[in-house]
């Protein structure tokens, strides 16, 4: 089994389809980063959903949103194969921390592949809402609560992996070479935006699981949107925007540059 995994991370088309992966969340990205911008300033009506489900139904929105859709999910899907043999390889770390991290995003990008791919046929509803379905759902089981508490303090543990990762430039490992001062500072600059995104999110969750209500949770929309709310908001929210874009900026070097 290793040795198949290892051909197939290694195979060609797999790598270059995972570098298209890298590339394509940069554009999602820069897409949220636009509306999060809309949504700080009350742009347009501030009606899209600045999350990955408002993002994908823009990018379907332009003259080639068929064409993108459709790149998005192909990258998705080969970075989810990536991922999922350096889970069962672990070359670039073979702790069981780390190719349970390979494991858990290699489960992510398929998510994220079929939620693409769930665009593609119009059949797609917003993160927030099933956010709200999933939260209510488990905070009706025995033990909701506590495990809803749980969620949150994980996705405060990935905040903080992420503030780490970009205070002390952790993600240049992932490079095969130095990509330069402008790239190493959009990186920092992306992976902070997203801590603050992320830690907004486990506080909303937290939130939930004390009070029994599955409406006060949500996700990176519902994150940002509290973020705009508070004294000085749009531009608070305006600066998380902007370290988005950066993360965006970003994924483009580091697509050329991955150690694949």
């Amino acid at each position: 089994m290793t040795d198949t995994a290892r051909k197939v991370g290694d195979h060609d088309i797999i790598e270059k389809g995972a570098r298209l992966g890298m590339v394509m969340s940069g554009v999602i990205h820069l897409v949220i980063a636009w509306i999060a911008l809309k949504v700080a300033w009350d742009l347009g009506g501030g009606s899209d959903s600045a999350d990955k489900s408002g993002a994908l139904e823009t990018v379907a929105g332009g003259t080639t949103g068929p064409v993108l859709l459709w790149l998005t999910v192909l990258g998705f899907a080969f970075l989810a194969v990536w991922q999922a043999s350096e889970a069962v390889v672990g070359r670039h770390g073979a702790e069981v921390s780390d190719r349970a991290k390979a494991a858990g995003k290699a489960a992510m990008y398929v998510f994220f592949a079929y939620s693409a791919y769930a665009v593609t046929k119009g059949a797609i509803s917003s993160d927030e809402q099933k956010t709200d379905e999933a939260t209510a759902g488990l905070m009706s089981s025995p033990g909701g609560r506590v495990a809803v508490g749980l969620l949150a303090l994980a996705i405060l543990g990935a905040a903080g992996y992420h503030a780490w990762k970009g205070w002390t430039k952790g993600f240049l490992e992932e490079l095969r070479s130095h990509p330069g001062p402008w790239a190493v500072s959009a990186g920092r600059a992306g992976y902070l935006a997203k801590s603050v995104a992320l830690a907004v999110v486990g506080l909303l969750f937290a939130s939930a699981a004390l009070s029994s209500r599955a409406a006060d949770a949500g996700g990176i929309d519902a994150a940002l949107k509290e973020v705009r709310d508070q004294p000085f908001g749009p531009y608070l929210l305006t600066v998380v925007a902007l370290g988005i874009a950066a993360y965006g900026v970003y994924s483009f070097v580091k697509a050329r540059l991955a150690k694949l």
